[in-house]
């Protein structure tokens, strides 16, 4: 793609789901006036014709009632809207065992609580909409392979993929915005740590097939071999309706079940989960992740702000992940996108990203918390936790007060969230 000036006033490194987010929430915050550059490692089309092109197998993503408001923002809500499978309910409830709850859109007058939308689906329409902004260079094949704050702009060393051989480029940037990932290489050569804490347990991923549609609900089920989450999708291209599934277990059981053929595999789940959702029929490419908490020691320094999962990465079972990362983006979008007035529009300076921490860390806090807490809640098997994990089921279900506390909690509509423009949580 077209070459990068050689001064900026952003630097994104990584060009993912967050850093396209985080470049298009800026770009529409300053309507265009800010110089903002986006570095991919891989190698992404000049152009791209946006279709969809449905697979069994496609990974996807769950976003928030929240992350609505701000993708409607972005203006890429609507192109995603067409293959977003709606969450109307959620069911959660544990086998074989008294107590449920149903959390449904209808009693907090949205349409859904949240959408499943496959990532393929969402990467390519943030790339589109990003491809209409004048003002954002991407380069692609292209790596920040080393960074260094300055008194007035960091200085950033990229390395262009694209030829023959490796080409360097140095830029300076008011501000870099790291977003590679939860392994996050420039984490390191800055000498960030970050407290990682392991779970002890594996998750295993995989698109299920299903005799019955699934109508809009999303379940959380408590089993004996560990938590699920199953998803709705949209169906097939053969018409088969599909779910996603993420259930969380001991390594070991999770080893077992990459191995095990497709009847062993469904057959265990299909005894686990029971048959709210039918006769599960099929089960896809599966795969499997150890689960575990990671939080950088630091996410900010003077033109440096670590996003998406290089600052925080949580256990997925909550769903909370992707949606707590771009309530971040649109936060310091807004106060970044803003700062022609103040500090004299150094997008960098330490007052700036001090003052977004500062805003931001309220949600983050209770995000983490709550994705950390409801795990706990899930894991436990024992008997006094499991009375009273089915005791508040219970609670929840008859508490509007309780159940709306929750949604709005899972759904990114709580109280420190930042919901762009249209949103009233602030």
């Amino acid at each position: 793609m077209t070459s990068a000036p050689h001064d900026c006033d952003v630097l994104i490194a990584g060009g993912g789901m967050v850093g396209v987010s985080f470049a298009l929430a800026l770009d529409t915050v300053a309507r265009g006036t800010l110089k903002i550059v986006m570095a991919e490692g891989f190698a992404i089309p000049e152009q791209q014709t946006l279709t969809y092109r449905p697979s069994f197998d496609a990974r996807a993503t769950a976003l928030a009632h929240g992350s609505r408001l701000i993708l409607e923002q972005l203006g890429v809500w609507n192109v995603l809207a067409q293959h977003a499978s709606a969450i109307t309910t959620i069911h959660v409830s544990e086998r074989d065992r008294f107590g449920s709850a149903e959390l449904r859109a209808e009693e907090r007058g949205w349409p859904a609580l949240g959408y499943v939308v496959e990532n393929a689906w969402l990467g390519n329409a943030l790339m589109a909409e990003l491809r209409t902004r004048t003002a954002v260079t991407v380069l692609s094949p292209a790596t920040v392979t080393h960074c260094a704050p300055g008194a007035d702009a960091a200085t950033v060393t990229l390395t262009h993929n694209g030829g023959s051989q490796p080409v360097q480029q140095t830029v300076q940037a008011r501000l870099v915005a790291i977003a590679d990932g939860a392994d996050s290489g420039l984490r390191k050569q800055l000498g960030i740590g970050s407290d990682t804490r392991g779970y002890g347990r594996d998750a295993v991923i995989a698109n299920i097939g299903c005799s019955e549609p699934h109508a809009g609900v999303a379940y959380e089920r408590f089993t004996d071999w560990g938590p699920m989450a199953l998803l709705p999708l949209a169906d097939s291209e053969d018409g088969q309706p599909r779910m996603a599934l993420v259930w969380t277990m001991t390594p070991e059981r999770a080893n077992r079940l990459l191995d095990a053929t497709d009847g062993v595999f469904l057959n265990t789940l299909q005894q686990r989960f029971g048959s709210r959702q039918g006769s599960f029929t099929r089960v896809g490419q599966r795969f499997r992740y150890p689960l575990q908490l990671i939080r950088a020691e630091e996410q900010a320094r003077r033109q440096i702000v670590l996003i998406g999962n290089a600052a925080h990465s949580l256990h997925p079972v909550a769903g909370q992940g992707f949606n707590l990362a771009l309530r971040d983006v649109q936060r310091l979008a807004d106060i970044v996108g803003n700062a022609g007035t103040l500090h004299e529009g150094n997008v960098g300076a330490p007052q700036l990203l001090a003052h977004y921490l500062e805003r931001q860390n309220l949600d983050q806090w209770k995000t983490t918390l709550f994705s950390d807490r409801l795990t706990a809640l899930f894991e436990n098997g024992g008997a006094v936790v499991g009375g009273l994990r089915r005791l508040g089921l219970l609670a929840l279900d008859l508490n509007p007060s309780l159940k709306n506390a929750f949604v709005d909690q899972t759904s990114g509509y709580h109280g420190g969230a930042a919901l762009g423009y249209g949103g009233k949580p602030a």
